[in-house]
C-alpha cells in the first residue's frame, strides 16, 4: 500500500466522524473540550461560526453527528452532542462584544434575500461582514422561518429564537418583513447583484380520500396548523385526535394536541416503528405523554355524519419484500380498522411551491418541479440565482439549511466579486502537538468508563398544560461537565513517524485495542485480513508508514482506535505523537475576493 498522505485535510477529517458527518462540519471535541474546562462562551462562538444556530439546534437538531461518534461503536449510547451544544448556549453569558460588528461601509453590491428562515440567515451572516447590502424578504411580519412557524415552544422557546436570530439581524441586513415575493422577475429587474431563494418548503401534503372534502372543517395539514399555533391563532383541539404520518412534524402535532386539549391522541402510520422518519428521541418523547403509535395502517376514508368528522378507516397492511430486499406494503386481509376522532392533523410530509418563479426567466426545473440546482455551488441555471435549505432539495433538518447558507454565500461572493464559483476555497487546518512532558498531554486522554448520562425532563403532569413550558431542562455544569468527559478527542490524532520507529512494538503491547500492527507490506483488502484485530469498516481508512528498517509497515486501523495516547507514551523514541487536528470548513470571507 502507498503511505498515508496526512497532509490531505480530509484524511484526518474524516477520522473526526462527528464532525465529519455534521453537514456543517462543527469542530464537535473542539467545543467539548472547551465545555468541559467552563469556557462555555469560547465553546459557543466556535459552534456560532459553524452552524450558526447553537442555541436552536442544541435543541433540534437532527444530530447527525451521533450515529457517526465512535463512543456508539463500544457502547450502546453515543456522546449527548447535541444536547452538549446547548450547554454552551445557555452558559456561555454575554457574548455580544464577540460578535462581528455592523460594516461602515458597503462594498457596493446587493442582493436579495427571499425568505427569513435559517437558510437566509446563514447567508446574510456570513455576507453581512463583507459589506454586501443585504435586503431579507419574508411573508411573516417575525423572522426566523419554520424556525419560528413550526417548531412548538415546548421543544423551542422564543427567547431562544429572538437570541439567535438576533445576532444576525443586528448585523445591519435591510428586514422587509410582512412582505411576501410574488414574482422573481420583478426582483431581477430590481438594481440586485444576485437573489438567494431560501424560501423553504411550504407546503403540506394532503390526502385525497373520501370524506376529505365533506369534513374539511376538523381535518388541518400539519405544518399549517402548528404554524396557526405558533402564532396564538388556535389555542384549542378535540379531545380525540389522529395525527397522520411518521415524521418529526408528526411528533409536533401530536405533543402539540396533547397541550391543547387532546387527552385521546394517537399518531397512526403506514409504515412500521422502525421504518418512521422521526428521530428516535422524537418518538420516545411522544411515547413518554401517553401518545400511541399505531403502525402498517393505511388510510382508506374521513368518516363523518353531514360534514361533523366523527373517525377513519384503515386498512391493515403488512411489509413483504422481493429476492432484492425490495420492500412493499400488502393488505392482511384484517377487517377496516375504525378509530373515533374530533380532529385530524395531515402530516404526511412537504413539498416546494414556487408559483412565483416565471418559467420564462432561465431558470431551468426538473420533472419533481424542483429548480435545477447545482449541489456545490448552489447556483440555478439563472447565474444570478442561488438556493439553499429546503428550497434547494426539498425537506431536510436546520442543519442542512445552515451548511447549504454557508456554501451558497461562497458562490454569491465569487459571483458577484468575477471569479468562478466552482473554485471553492480550501479549509483552514492546524495540526499541533498536545506534548507537554513524556507522559503528560495537553487534553485530558483517559477514557470515562461513564454511560450516557440522561438529560432532566419538567415534570409531565405540569409540561402538559403549559404548551410554552420547555420539556428538556437541559445539562446543569456537573452534568455537562461529566458527559463531556465520555468525548473520546477524535480530533487529537496519532502521528507516526517512520524513521524514528525501532520496531520495538511497544506500542502495540500497550494498545488496549490491538488497532496498531507491524507486519509485511500487502494490498489492502488482504492486509486487512492479518491485522491485531480485522478491520472491516472499508468506510475508514487505515493509516499506514512507508516501509521500516526490517521492511516491514505499520498499520492502524482508525476506525476502532481511543486516541488514548497510551502509544505515544509508552513510545521510547519519540516515534508516536498526538497532535490536535483542527479544521475550518471555508465560508465566503475565505474566498479570493479579486478576479
Amino acid at each position: 500500500m502507498q503511505a498515508t498522505d496526512i497532509k490531505d485535510p480530509d484524511y484526518f477529517h474524516k477520522v473526526v466522524d462527528c464532525q465529519w458527518a455534521c453537514p456543517a462540519h462543527t469542530p464537535v471535541p473542539e467545543y467539548i473540550r472547551l465545555i468541559a474546562a467552563g469556557r462555555y462562551a469560547d465553546a459557543f462562538m466556535i459552534n456560532w461560526k459553524s452552524n450558526v444556530f447553537p442555541g436552536i439546534l442544541g435543541r433540534t437538531c437532527d444530530r447527525p453527528c451521533e450515529p457517526a461518534c465512535r463512543r456508539g461503536r463500544v457502547e450502546e449510547e453515543p456522546v449527548a452532542i447535541c444536547r452538549l451544544k446547548r450547554v454552551a448556549a445557555d452558559y456561555k453569558g454575554d457574548v455580544s462584544d464577540r460578535m462581528p460588528p455592523t460594516p461602515t461601509t458597503r462594498n457596493g453590491k446587493k442582493i436579495a434575500l427571499v425568505g427569513a428562515g435559517p437558510a437566509s440567515l446563514t447567508v446574510a451572516r456570513d455576507l453581512a461582514p463583507l459589506g454586501y447590502h443585504l435586503v431579507i424578504y419574508d411573508g411573516d411580519t417575525r423572522a426566523g422561518g419554520m424556525i419560528r412557524s413550526q417548531i412548538p415552544k415546548f421543544r423551542l422557546p422564543e427567547e431562544v429564537i429572538d437570541e439567535e436570530v438576533g445576532y444576525i439581524t443586528d448585523m445591519g441586513p435591510e428586514m422587509r418583513l410582512g412582505q411576501r415575493v410574488d414574482s422573481l422577475k420583478s426582483l431581477l429587474n430590481e438594481d440586485y447583484d444576485a437573489v438567494f431563494i431560501g424560501s423553504g418548503a411550504p407546503r403540506g401534503r394532503d390526502l385525497d380520500l373520501p370524506g376529505r372534502q365533506e369534513a374539511a372543517a376538523n381535518i388541518h395539514i400539519g405544518i399549517d396548523w402548528l404554524s396557526s399555533v405558533s402564532f396564538g391563532h388556535i389555542t384549542k383541539i378535540g379531545r380525540r385526535v389522529i395525527v397522520l404520518g411518521g415524521g418529526n412534524t408528526a411528533m409536533d402535532c401530536c405533543r402539540s394536541s396533547r397541550r391543547l386539549g387532546g387527552d385521546d391522541v394517537k399518531v397512526i402510520v403506514r409504515s412500521g416503528f422502525e421504518e418512521m422518519k422521526a428521530s428516535p428521541w422524537e418518538k420516545e418523547d411522544a411515547i413518554g405523554e401517553d401518545i400511541p403509535i399505531l403502525n402498517f395502517l393505511v388510510p382508506k376514508e374521513f368518516k363523518h355524519h353531514d360534514g361533523k368528522l366523527y373517525g377513519m378507516t384503515f386498512e391493515k397492511v403488512q411489509a413483504e419484500y422481493d429476492a432484492r430486499g425490495r420492500r412493499k406494503l400488502v393488505p392482511t386481509g384484517e377487517p377496516d380498522h375504525f378509530f373515533e376522532c374530533d380532529d385530524v392533523l395531515v402530516a404526511v410530509g412537504q413539498e416546494n411551491a414556487f408559483p412565483w418563479i416565471e418559467r420564462d426567466i432561465g431558470i431551468d426545473f426538473n420533472e419533481w418541479d424542483m429548480p435545477v440546482v447545482n449541489e456545490t455551488t448552489f447556483q440555478s441555471t439563472e447565474p444570478r440565482v442561488f438556493l439553499g435549505g429546503d428550497a434547494a432539495f426539498g425537506p431536510k433538518n436546520i442543519i442542512w439549511a445552515v451548511a447549504h447558507g454557508h456554501q451558497a454565500a461562497i458562490s454569491i461572493h465569487q459571483f458577484c466579486q468575477g471569479t468562478d464559483v466552482n473554485d471553492r476555497p480550501p479549509p483552514m487546518v492546524t495540526l499541533v502537538s498536545q506534548k507537554m512532558g513524556i507522559h503528560e498531554w495537553s487534553y485530558d486522554n483517559p477514557v470515562s468508563p461513564d454511560l450516557r448520562f440522561k438529560v432532566p425532563h419538567r415534570n409531565k403532569t405540569i409540561a402538559l398544560k403549559d404548551i410554552k413550558a420547555e420539556v428538556e431542562l437541559g445539562f446543569d455544569d456537573k452534568l455537562a461537565f461529566a458527559e463531556a468527559q465520555r468525548c473520546l478527542n477524535c480530533d487529537v490524532q496519532t502521528i507516526f513517524t517512520d524513521n524514528l520507529c525501532i520496531e520495538c512494538d511497544a506500542c502495540v503491547d500497550i494498545c488496549p485495542v490491538d488497532c496498531i500492527t507491524f507486519t509485511e507490506d500487502g494490498e489492502e483488502a488482504e492486509l486487512r485480513t492479518r491485522l491485531m484485530a480485522p478491520a472491516h469498516n472499508l468506510e475508514q481508512a487505515l493509516y499506514v508508514s512507508g516501509h521500516l528498517k526490517t521492511g516491514r509497515i505499520m498499520a492502524k486501523d482508525e476506525d476502532v482506535c481511543l486516541h488514548c495516547g497510551l502509544c505515544a507514551e509508552r513510545c521510547p523514541t519519540g516515534a508516536w505523537d498526538m497532535d490536535r487536528f483542527l479544521i475550518n470548513v471555508a465560508q465566503a470571507e475565505n474566498a479570493c475576493c479579486s478576479k
